[in-house]
């Protein structure tokens, strides 16, 4: 089966640090790039960071510029988003997802809760 399954996430307090996985199965992600998305309550969903095939990274949040970073490791067909110096505005639901066949493929997301 063919899937991208995130884990991580967690509640933390402000100033703390997560990193999250995104970690492939059916198909070998380091084929492809990787974007990561975050869905706050209430609010529409956001394209925060992502990564190409040969490892290059864009930001596209400015608000986590500085203190998010996105990684890959091949060997365990994974991508990771390591998370600094977390604020309360960084909860949400966070997603990796993966353009592939025409299609995007989803993770379930992994929910992040920082406390102030």
């Amino acid at each position: 089966q063919e899937q991208l399954v995130e884990s991580g996430g967690g509640l933390v307090q402000a100033g703390g640090s997560l990193r999250l996985s995104c970690v492939a199965s059916g198909f070998i992600l380091s084929g492809y790039a990787v974007s990561w998305y975050r869905q706050a309550p209430g609010k529409g969903r956001e394209l925060v960071e992502s990564i190409t095939t040969a490892g290059v990274s864009t930001n596209y949040a400015d608000s986590v510029k500085g203190r998010f970073t996105i990684s890959r490791d091949n060997a365990k067909n994974a991508v990771y988003l390591q998370m600094n110096s977390l604020k309360s505005e960084d909860t949400a639901v966070y997603y990796c997802m993966v353009y592939r066949r025409l299609a995007e493929y989803w993770g379930q997301g992994t929910q992040v809760t920082v406390s102030s």
